[in-house]
């Protein structure tokens, strides 16, 4: 009895430490990957990933997005880079707050060396804002971006603005007002900032006229733009993603209390076989 009960108690630890140790084998294989990817391009790499964007406790949905902590931890990853080595910024992210984006966009556009952001799958939003303030921008021909434009809660401010223009200021309610008000100020706001961070990719006439189209509520705030849409705007944007960033974000699975929805043998496969031809 004493033996089963020992090897229960063995079981049992071992399986309160699995997480925990599955977790540390993860830190340390992305610490690994970094520092492969640094070595090999001479340069920093900071990672903005939000991966739990499907997670839920008690049923209730939990979204990661861009905060005030995410923007002191990348200016941190910023300063203590020197002046002269790149950085190669890789984000997946819907967006988040406009404040903690525009720190960040701000600290990349300062920085000396060249900046590259890498979007494997999609950054939007104040995801596309940072995005704006590299010097280069490099995405999965599948990757997406998407317009920059405030939103105040639920309701786009460019939507708020065509509300009250189009009814009788009698017939609008106060915090219509209000919200409508302060949607025109933050539209105000984000254009001039919008201009600031390509100033120096395009000429100014183009730079107004872009920043123009990505914040005044041009499209629906989803409005996927990708690889060859983001060129035609005139955006510093390329699609040769290396190899080792796919590596890299495949170390950032999506939590594994869920059924995945999507498997497959994660294996290269060639082409089939010819007709006649024998398989393999």
């Amino acid at each position: 009895m004493n033996g089963i009960g020992d090897l229960f108690g063995i079981f049992l630890m071992f399986s309160l430490l699995q997480p925990w140790l599955q977790q540390r084998l993860l830190e340390w294989a992305r610490k690994r990957q970094i520092h492969a990817i640094e070595h090999k391009h001479h340069s920093r790499v900071i990672l903005l990933v939000h991966r739990q964007e499907t997670m839920s406790f008690l049923g209730f949905p939990l979204f990661r997005f861009i905060d005030i902590n995410d923007a002191e931890e990348v200016i941190r990853a910023i300063h203590l880079t020197d002046k002269d080595v790149p950085i190669d910024l890789v984000l997946h992210t819907p967006g988040g707050l406009v404040l903690a984006s525009l720190q960040i966009a701000r600290a990349i556009r300062a920085h000396k060396a060249k900046v590259t952001v890498f979007v494997p799958h999609y950054a939007m939003s104040g995801g596309t804002l940072i995005a704006l303030a590299a010097d280069e921008i490099v995405m999965n021909s599948h990757a997406i971006l998407g317009p920059v434009d405030p939103q105040l809660g639920e309701y786009p401010a460019a939507s708020l603005l065509r509300v009250i223009k189009s009814k009788d200021i009698n017939e609008v309610d106060d915090k219509t007002l209000v919200m409508a008000d302060v949607g025109e100020k933050a539209l105000h706001q984000i254009r001039e900032e919008v201009q600031k961070l390509l100033a120096d990719k395009m000429p100014a006439e183009k730079a107004t006229d872009l920043a123009g189209k990505l914040s005044q509520g041009t499209w629906t705030h989803d409005h996927p733009i990708g690889l060859e849409e983001a060129q035609e705007l005139g955006l510093p944007v390329r699609d040769d993603m290396p190899e080792d960033f796919y590596q890299l974000m495949s170390l950032f699975p999506q939590p594994t209390q869920r059924q995945p929805s999507v498997q497959y043998v994660p294996t290269p496969y060639g082409p089939p076989p010819s007709p006649g031809e024998k398989s393999k």
